[in-house]
This record gives C-alpha cells, structure tokens and sequence, in this order.
C-alpha cells in the first residue's frame, strides 16, 4: 500500500511538473525578466555538460594517442630487422595478439560514442528553449526602448546604456540580425540604423562570417525605399566594387554545376519512398514513387507522375496559344508580358542587387474543362499534395528555347507587395508543383541560389515546395531560377497553389518559420 501511494504521488508530481514545464515552455520569454533568469541557468548547465563531454573526449583522444605513439616505437624497431625482431617468440604472439584483439579494442575507443550524456541532455532542454517568435520580440523590444530613449545604434551597440553593470556589447551579426528583423516587417528605418552600424563594425576590422556585401545589399535597400535614391546610388557603386552582382554569380555557377551545397550529411537526411499521402484512396493501391531533392527548403520529386501520352496532349493543346510568359508585377499584382531585355537592377523583394528576373519563354493557360486530361492531372496534383485546386491558378505550360531562361525570382507576393495577387482573390501562393516534360541535353536546371541547390529536368518527373511557412510567412529561401537552355528543347508546366481553400487541409502554426 505504502509503495503505491508513494508511486502516485510521485506520478503526480512529475504530471504537475511537466505540465508547468510545457506551459511555461510556450510562454513568450521576453516579456519577463523573472523568466528569462532560469534560461540563464539552464544554459549555465548546458555548458557544464559541454565542459564534461569534452573532458571524456580529451581522455578518449589522450588513450588513442599512447598507443599509437607506443606503437609507433615498436614498429619503428620491428621493421628494421622484421625477422630478426619475429624470430623472437614473445614478439611474434604479441604481434598476433594485438592485430587480432587489441586492435579490435582501439577500434572501440575510436567508435566510442561519448556524446550521448549532452545530447539527451540538449534534447530535454531544448523543448524549453525560446522559439523564433521569442527571439523575434526581443528585438523588437530593443527597438522599441531605440526610438523611446533616443538612443543610437552604436550606443547600444557598444553596450553603454546608463546604469548598467553587465555590459555587453553587440557583434556584427547581433546587428544584422536586428536590421533583418525590422526589413521583414517593412520597417525601412530601423533596417537602416542597424545595417549601418554592421557595416561600421566590420569598417573597424570586427571579423564575421556575415560577408560585407551582404550588409550593404539590406542597407542599400532600405535607403531607396526612404527615398534617398543619391545615397542608394552611391552605395551601389560601392557594392558593386566590392562584388559585382554576387547572387548571378551564384546563379550561374549552379546553372554550370557547380557549387552545389549537397554535403553527405544533407545526403543523409534524403531518401526514396513509395507515398500514399496518409492513405489516399486514390494512392492505396499505386502509391507514387517520391525522393527528396533538398531538405531545408524541402523540395520533393515524383517519379513517373505524367505519361507521355498526357504530356504530348498537354503540347498539343499548347502550342496553338504559346505567347511571350508573363511575370507578376511586383507593384500592381497583375501578370504582365515579361521583357526580354536583361537589366542590372536592385531587388526589392531581397533588397539585393541583381539582374531583374526576367522571363525567356513562351507559355500558355490550359482550363480543365477544355479536356479530360487537364482535369485528370489537376486531380492528382490535388490528391499527392493533399491541397486544394479550385483556388490554384490554372495549369501554365512554358516552353524555352535555347537561351530560354527565368532569372532569380519568388513565386509568392512579398510584404512590400500587397496587391500580389489581388485581382485574383485566393490569397498567396502557398505552394508551387512544377512538371518537367522534357529531357533537355544540356542546361536547364532549376536552381535556388540561397541555398545551393539545384533540380535537373526528366521527363515525366515533377517536384513540389511549399512558398510559405504554415504560419503564412514567405519562405525567402525558395527564391529559384530557370536556368537558360544550352542544348535541346525544354517543355514544363506548373501549378501555382495558392491559400485559400487550405485552411483545414494545412492548418496554421503559431510560430513564423514553422
């Protein structure tokens, strides 16, 4: 009786306890000084769990690094006169015995795993960690006592607030970060006072991975949106000398190829599956084959989506109504005939600078109710995707040619952009579904240059992404390029899915990245 009672009440309090935990997990950190004291003592524990995972590692290192330096003696000498040194009959069982056991046995030391008291210990704290809406209203708190106490960036940034014991002065990318956060709520000013002091410290020589040009593409922007165009032509030059056009560069290298951000740990996370989309009864009995093309963002391919009978229906259809492609105007919304001069310009969906995302290609809207095939692959899209298609856009076919190219772009309407879309009433564009109808010989990848990543045409493939968070925001790392067709003949569609009509089929999350 007595071991049950006391087993209850430990089930409750460790219930109690995790239930105060969960909340209190949830709660904005920010906002209370009295619960931002314990993440202080929660990293000062995690440190001390770092401090003992690299002790055991310097033991285990320090084992190793004897017996090679032992070994390394012996076989020094050995090696001399090898049958001098084996006709010893002690020399030749020790050499046995270690190369058949206590090789073995440092073979175990190598693979120790001596990580795993951290780890758990990281994994439990984590859920207690603040989230990105916690670190969002920090800085917007900083902001908010910048404009109340007058003060300037650079006496915050060197930490000189009165009365204060503790001081901490910020680093370049502490800065960056706060003006990124001001420039994803359009707030142009603040962006500018804290890419500026970035800027300032690395003038100084402050050493940071931020790159300098980087910096001065969000400042520059932000300067132009407060109409300073004379300071934001000055920096350009500036920027100019320092990296001309960095982004194309990126562009082109991945167009060619190269630099291709694919490590083998990314190799890792990606695999191949047959997928039914939860059960999908249209999926049961032939689930379609699925492979991951990149984890973060996460862009998935599907094998044999579109029969070559569907796709030469779809060119059939097509061809007749080919025209120029049209590209959304970033002020209007409206879809517009794209030019097919290349012009340097500033970005403003990514404040850099860049050449203005121009589209070669002709392309053509095909309607369900205009064949029965159209409406068989909206059907599919909707049952792979598990979205709805009655607020999708129609399906645009695109032809390019050689040299047929679209330069860096978004396929989802930005902050500053709010009449994206306008015209057509269902919201952002959540997702995008693109069709490759085409094997093309040389070129014509389709390449995200934030990332690193890049997707190469097969014919009767499609890939698939999501453009926004589930919580609506734009996922700015899905910024991608048509590359220009080198050789052969290059034939896509694609599916624009927009918010509307998602709500309970891709529910929405309270935290911005999620």
């Amino acid at each position: 009786m007595t071991v049950s009672v006391s087993f209850r009440m430990g089930l409750c309090l460790f219930l109690l306890s995790f239930l105060f935990h969960s909340l209190y997990a949830h709660n904005d950190f920010f906002t209370s000084i009295g619960q931002m004291t314990d993440l202080l003592y929660t990293e000062k524990d995690l440190v001390t769990s770092l401090k003992e995972y690299i002790r055991q590692e310097e033991n285990r290192l320090e084992q190793v690094k004897e017996w090679a330096d032992k070994l390394d003696s012996l076989t020094s000498t050995a090696t001399q006169d090898p049958e001098g040194f084996l006709g010893h009959p002690v020399n030749a069982f020790k050499l046995v015995k270690r190369l058949n056991s206590e090789w073995g046995d440092l073979e175990n030391l190598v693979l120790k795993d001596t990580t795993n008291g951290f780890i758990s210990n990281l994994t439990m704290q984590r859920q207690f960690f603040p989230t990105e809406e916690d670190q969002t209203g920090a800085a917007k708190a900083l902001l908010r006592l910048q404009d109340t106490y007058q003060l300037s960036a650079n006496t915050i940034s060197n930490g000189d607030l009165p009365g204060v014991v503790h001081k901490s002065r910020m680093t370049v990318a502490d800065c960056f970060e706060l003006g990124k956060i001001a420039y994803s709520e359009a707030d142009y000013y603040h962006t500018e006072l804290w890419m500026a002091q970035a800027l300032t410290q690395l003038d100084e020589g402050e050493e940071s991975t931020i790159e300098k040009v980087t910096v001065m593409d969000y400042l520059n922007y932000a300067i132009y949106q407060q109409g300073e165009l004379e300071r934001a032509l000055e920096l350009t030059k500036r920027m100019l000398k320092l990296d001309p056009l960095p982004e194309r560069k990126k562009y082109e290298m991945l167009c060619r190829g190269e630099g291709v951000k694919l490590t083998p740990r990314r190799q890792s996370r990606l695999f191949c599956r047959y997928f039914d989309n939860n059960r999908n009864p249209w999926l049961l009995l032939a689930p379609v084959k699925q492979e991951d093309e990149w984890d973060r963002p996460r862009i998935v391919r599907y094998h044999d989506i579109i029969s070559d009978s569907e796709i030469k229906t779809v060119k059939e259809l097509a061809k007749p109504r080919l025209r120029r492609a049209t590209i959304s105007n970033p002020i209007t919304g409206v879809l517009e005939t794209a030019p097919y001069r290349i012009t340097t310009v500033h970005d403003p969906n990514t404040g850099k600078l860049t050449t203005a995302h121009y589209r070669v290609s002709k392309s053509a809207w095909l309607y369900e109710y205009e064949h029965s095939t159209i409406e068989k692959i909206n059907q599919r899209i909707e049952d792979v995707t598990g979205l709805e298609m009655d607020t999708a856009e129609e399906l645009q076919v695109a032809n390019y040619g050689v040299g047929g190219q679209y330069e860096p772009h978004f396929d989802f309407g930005r902050k500053d952009e709010p009449d994206a879309f306008k015209e057509l009433g269902t919201g952002n564009r959540i997702a995008t579904w693109l069709f490759y109808m085409s094997d093309v010989s040389a070129g014509g990848a389709t390449v995200f240059p934030d990332v690193g990543a890049a997707v190469w045409p097969k014919k009767g493939t499609a890939v698939f992404w999501y453009n926004l968070f589930a919580s609506g925001e734009g996922d700015y790392s899905t910024r991608h390029a048509a590359c220009p067709v080198l050789v052969g003949n290059k034939w896509v569609s694609n599916k624009w899915i927009h918010e509307r009509g998602q709500e309970f089929r891709r529910p929405c999350a309270m935290s911005e990245m999620e």
